[in-house]
């Protein structure tokens, strides 16, 4: 499978099941669309006939775009050579490889904590319903804690790092409570051969110098949520009793983000239908300094005033290419930044279990409750038809993990033609559950957004590998 476009005057193909990218120069983009046309499943030896080259040309001339036909010539080579090395019209060589994956016994790598299930704001677009997760407010006890670290060491197999995310709610709310859990797991990472990897998601009202260097000292990673501006953000993140969030938490954010050396953390927002200009908002992030950024789409039922809905997406994309572009101009000028959702690896990139099975929810990755309660992700807490077991009796009901292990890109129709399956790995199945009833489907809007992310983040490798040359790309 070939995929083809064009975005900031580049010509950009991509090679979808070798992962192999190629910027090249008109004809020889148009030359590859007709290969494609003619048969999505080109070899070297089909390419090699002489009837290839006279079909080419017959194409072009069809479309109007006279070609010399020595030139086409040369660039059929090129393909062909590139066809050889396994860089262009490459097979799919990874779905028998998915029954491998379906078979692997269950290893538990990681823990989402749901250390409080309390919020001190009241988030507009809350799934979690201010920390209430469809029950109860409720503080992880130290005791549910320590059994939940107990369940993860002893389902981990022989993998050594493990990952715990302390969780809410706001995880601040229940501060002795995350360092005494730590505590334990430092000790039991000298008796077990492991070595856990802490992260802290916070809204940030409760950040202080002494939360502060805790986490410096103990957390690999850390959360921080903010939406953007401060009208952004104070509509969408206010406290119960209506004031914004933006100006005690601000502060707070580029202190903790210069303390880590603006590594280790992200800046992380939501952007709904009220700030579809997005893009601006990244932009304010930059300029206050964080070097780390995520913003991500909200997911909302259509009833919802804030959702994003399917009409919005000519403007999404529009955004998506605003902060592609200005991400290559700052990156040129030396005050570049990250942006996760076009963070790509196009040299090694993740394992091939993951690009064809997601994020290990149910399988490799649970949340734990307040209680105990163990489900797929946080976005499954409180929803009983995905509750898994407990921290005391385990997993109880191994057929909910089997049913997230044979969940792929190839249990999804939608993903099996689609030139960013190996990027997102179908997609996430809580939202494709909440739209279709079902986690073997997917999230359409979601879809399309994270399409134009992959080309967006694609762009951006060729623009900084063209070493910013000085003629002007025009957009064609």
């Amino acid at each position: 499978m070939i995929h083809q476009y064009q975005n900031n005057g580049y010509n950009i193909v991509l090679d979808v099941n070798s992962g192999s990218v190629h910027v090249v120069d008109p004809l020889a983009y148009d030359i590859i669309a007709c290969l494609e046309k003619q048969n999505p499943s080109q070899t070297a030896e089909s390419l090699k006939k002489p009837e290839t080259l006279e079909m080419v040309l017959s194409e072009l001339k069809s479309s109007g775009k006279e070609a010399d036909a020595e030139e086409v010539k040369e660039i059929l080579e090129a393909v062909t050579e590139l066809t050889e090395a396994g860089q262009l019209f490459t097979e799919d060589i990874y779905e028998d490889y998915i029954d491998e994956v379906k078979q692997r016994k269950t290893v538990v790598k990681a823990l989402c904590l749901h250390i409080a299930h309390d919020c001190n704001l009241a988030c507009r677009y809350c799934f979690a319903e201010e920390g209430e997760y469809h029950g109860r407010r409720a503080l992880m006890s130290y005791e549910v804690g320590k059994k939940a670290l107990d369940f993860l060491i002893a389902n981990s197999g022989s993998r050594r790092n493990l990952e715990v995310d302390f969780f809410g709610g706001e995880p601040l709310m229940n501060w002795q409570v995350v360092k005494d859990l730590v505590a334990y797991g430092r000790e039991q990472e000298k008796l077990h051969d492991k070595h856990f990897r802490f992260t802290l998601t916070t809204n940030g009202v409760l950040l202080n110098d002494e939360v502060q260097e805790f986490v410096n000292r103990e957390m690999d990673n850390v959360v921080l949520s903010l939406d953007g501006r401060k009208e952004v953000n104070d509509r969408m993140r206010p406290f119960r009793n209506g004031k914004g969030s933006y100006d005690l938490i601000v502060p707070k954010f580029r202190k903790l983000a210069e303390s880590r050396n603006q590594e280790k953390y992200y800046i992380r927002g939501t952007f709904t239908r009220e700030n579809l200009d997005f893009s601006k908002d990244v932009e304010h992030f930059a300029e206050l300094g964080f070097e780390q950024i995520s913003i991500e789409p909200v997911v909302g039922e259509d009833t919802d005033p804030y959702a994003i809905r399917e009409s919005d997406l000519p403007q999404i994309f529009s955004e998506y290419d605003k902060l592609a572009k200005m991400m290559v101009e700052r990156e040129r000028e030396g005050r570049g930044f990250n942006f996760f959702h076009f963070m790509i690896d196009l040299e090694g990139g993740p394992c091939v279990a993951k690009r064809l099975s997601g994020c290990g929810s149910g399988t490799e990755y649970l949340a734990v409750t307040p209680w105990g309660d163990l489900y797929p992700c946080h976005q499954f807490v409180g929803d009983e038809t995905f509750l898994m077991g407990n921290v005391d009796d385990g997993i109880v009901r191994p057929e909910i993990a089997d049913d997230f292990r044979s969940c792929s890109v190839y249990s999804k129709e939608k993903c099996r033609s689609c030139f960013a399956r190996f990027y997102c790995s179908g997609g996430c199945m809580a939202n494709s559950y909440k739209f279709h009833n079902t986690i073997h489907d997917t999230y359409d809007v979601s879809c399309e957004m994270e399409r134009k992310r992959v080309e967006c983040a694609i762009m951006i490798k060729a623009a900084l590998a063209d070493n910013g040359k000085d003629e002007e790309r025009e957009e064609e």
